[in-house]
């Protein structure tokens, strides 16, 4: 494919700024540095921030880097933690929160038409107001935006009912390298014509194009919810406790659970409303009608007890509250441990979570690092929190030999290496582990008929 410029030219700062007049094109020193990072604490060069607003903009703008062969980085909020965003070789970072209009809410076709820097509980907000609701729920829906969740496809709370945000997209706008404008799909909740495209940049980090208007499916709200909270005296207990749900036909809303070194993390922090001996917990939703609520708690409340609990709380509506602070502790609880963290996020098979799990924690031990097992126990998908102490180097080493680990166990019980945070820089190398060769070879053909200079997000893992 050749190689790609490194530096603009004088010419080049003028036309970005002559099309992204006053603060909608940044090329300070500051400015620059902060694009070049997410939540994953790497940094890459940034040669340019534009911040369009209109679908001409940025394809005009990628008409540009095709002709000049110019890398360029999608993104909005940085909230990803593998950097997925960040700049591998130097290039141009095109920001969409500049695109955050809900541009349509229809309660008939149950459509939203959105741009992609929407901030994804923003949408639920509004969604809500008109008694329907958007289902995928990643931890970040407070901050993070529609379009991001569409370039990783993320998961969230609520997968193992209502699936991830593949399952939502119906149609979007999407401009290619060159200036080239893909309209797919649309409002309809069923279309087999032709291949699915769509699919194919749900979760693509931005490396095929860059999408300025998504068709999200929306879904009646449910009328009533509840949760529960079951502490368990160990893990074994606990996923049999899940387990047991299923058997009973109980298909929870949520399904969530935390190991004993997370709730001790928590416990250094926080109180906790959970017996001392708890050494592992479930938190669980069910929504629906209000009668089917009832029901579903009291049938959930009978399967758990065969797996005797410690305990069991209950909140309905406005008490739910309190219950779901638990898992939203657990983040800034981890540190209680270490100054630092791996947060890695592997799934496995629904029925090897109890392997996993107890695997991760031999690992922490062979390694003498904490390690933290929580996550959506419904989908198998299980977040993997190694703590360690960055400034002592034989941590540091440790820690990452046990990420290697970590990442050989998921492959091993039939699992990946990531469940919802995608490849970016810090799975990459890792990649050829689960993908073999014709694998990724196929892949990047596919790629280069989107995107025949690979200028898009150039470096990532896949």
């Amino acid at each position: 494919m050749g190689r790609l410029t490194e530096r603009l030219s004088a010419e080049h700062e003028r036309f970005l700024t002559d099309l992204f007049p006053g603060d909608e094109c940044t090329l300070s020193e500051a400015c620059r540095a902060v694009h070049g990072v997410d939540s994953s604490r790497l940094s890459g060069d940034v040669l340019a921030v534009v911040r369009p607003r209109t679908e001409e903009q940025v394809a005009e703008v990628l008409r540009f880097a095709e002709a000049e062969r110019i890398a360029v980085m999608p993104r909005a909020r940085g909230t990803g933690t593998v950097g997925g965003c960040v700049p591998a070789v130097p290039g141009i970072v095109i920001s969409l929160l500049g695109m955050n209009r809900i541009l349509d809410l229809d309660p008939d076709d149950f459509v939203a038409e959105v741009e992609p820097g929407v901030i994804t509980g923003d949408l639920q907000r509004e969604a809500a107001k008109l008694h329907m609701l958007y289902p995928p729920d990643p931890a970040s829906s407070g901050f993070s935006t529609v379009g991001g969740n569409v370039a990783t496809c993320a998961g969230g709370l609520r997968a193992v009912k209502y699936g991830v945000t593949r399952d939502y997209l119906l149609g979007l706008d999407a401009v290619l390298p060159g200036g080239r404008v893909l309209r797919l799909g649309g409002r309809s909740h069923k279309d087999v014509v032709g291949l699915d495209l769509k699919r194919l940049f749900c979760g693509s980090q931005g490396k095929l194009g860059v999408a300025t208007r998504l068709v999200m499916k929306l879904v009646p709200k449910p009328e009533a919810t509840a949760s529960v909270l079951a502490g368990f005296s160990g893990m074994r207990s606990a996923l049999e406790g899940a387990a047991s749900l299923f058997r009973a036909g109980i298909l929870p809303a949520a399904c969530e659970f935390m190991d004993r070194a997370t709730l001790s993390a928590i416990r250094q922090s926080d109180d906790l409303p959970l017996p001392a001996e708890t050494g592992a917990a479930l938190l669980l939703q069910v929504d629906g009608s209000e009668r089917a609520v009832k029901a579903e708690t009291e049938r959930m409340r009978q399967a758990l007890d065969d797996s005797g609990p410690l305990s069991l709380l209950e909140g309905r509506g406005e008490d739910e509250a309190a219950l779901w602070d638990v898992r939203r502790k657990i983040s800034p609880a981890s540190f209680n441990l270490r100054p630092d963290k791996m947060g890695e996020d592997i799934a496995v098979p629904r029925g090897r979570v109890p392997d996993a799990v107890e695997a991760c924690h031999r690992i922490g031990d062979r390694f003498s690092l904490p390690i933290m097992c929580f996550g959506h126990l419904g989908d198998g998908n299980i977040h993997v929190n190694i703590m360690y102490n960055a400034t002592w180097p034989e941590e540091a080493e440790a820690a990452l030999a046990a990420k290697v680990e970590v990442f050989r166990l998921a492959l091993s019980l039939g699992g990946t290496i990531s469940g919802e945070h995608g490849t970016g820089l810090t799975k990459k190398d890792f990649v050829p582990e689960q993908l073999g060769e014709f694998e990724r070879a196929v892949m990047q053909d596919v790629k280069a008929v989107f995107d025949p200079s690979g200028i898009m997000n150039p470096g990532k893992g896949w």
